[in-house]
């Protein structure tokens, strides 16, 4: 087997910060084969191989191919044998299992490393609220992903505009409920990480100014123009944009 990941890409990592970035390199390679890279994955998931597993890569690649053979592997391997699954099940239904299975495989390995370099209670607890911050490869997907708020007099986005008409800010956020008797007070650090939650729908990035946007209008979630291949002079011809998540789901029902 090649290198598939065997390796972290931060091999001298040791903040959760550099552990969420390699989990977000894997997860948009990831995203890539069950969305736009779909038909090529597709092909290289024949059943008559043998067993073959979905592989993110840190530079936001991915890989079908046999899992390790040394026992035990360096990470935390994927599903295994996700070919023989393909034909024997929709199409829809075989990528939504591979998805689920996929973020099962991403938590893994970015709390693999987590041990591997000590975090402790807090380290973890950051890790956790970045890595939940991000919509799971599931929902890009199945497009199940929670939507985001709308305009308050119900217009729709417009898709020309150079950035998204709601950027991640306090009036976009949803309401917080009120914190428990059991729970403390929120920190500025907390805070901070629950901002990984307003990130593009596909590399998980946040949105910088200047930056071009466009917003899913079945699932609601803004994606870097760049992620989705789609630039402010095509938008300008876009009566209702689909991202990937949403345009695969439709196609297969």
């Amino acid at each position: 087997m090649s290198d598939s990941g065997s390796a972290p890409v931060h091999p001298n990592a040791r903040t959760p910060e550099d552990v969420f970035r390699d989990f977000r390199g894997r997860r948009a390679g990831i995203v890539k084969a069950l969305t736009t890279d779909v038909e090529k994955f597709y092909k290289q998931c024949d059943p008559e191989k043998e067993n073959l597993c979905l592989y993110g890569l840190p530079n936001e690649t991915w890989e079908v191919t046999l899992p390790a053979e040394e026992v035990p592997p360096e990470l935390p391997e994927p599903a295994l044998g996700i070919n023989f699954a393909r034909d024997g099940m929709t199409e829809k239904d075989w990528l939504s299992l591979v998805a689920v299975h996929s973020d099962a495989w991403l938590l893994a390995v970015a709390f693999y490393f987590g041990a591997r370099f000590g975090f402790d209670k807090e380290a973890r607890r950051r890790l956790f609220m970045m890595t939940s911050g991000v919509p799971t490869v599931f929902e890009v997907v199945t497009g199940s992903g929670k939507k985001q708020s709308k305009n308050p007099n119900g217009n729709s986005k417009n898709k020309s505009d150079p950035k998204p008409s709601k950027k991640p800010n306090s009036n976009s956020k949803p309401a917080k409920q009120p914190p428990q008797k059991h729970e403390e007070p929120i920190s500025k650090e907390d805070k901070g990480v629950e901002e990984q939650a307003y990130l593009c729908g596909s590399c998980g990035e946040r949105y910088a100014n200047g930056e071009f946007w466009i917003c899913c209008d079945v699932c609601e979630t803004w994606f870097h123009g760049d992620c989705v291949r789609i630039t402010p002079a095509k938008a300008e011809h876009i009566k209702q944009y689909k991202c990937p998540g949403c345009s695969n789901k439709r196609s297969r029902e």
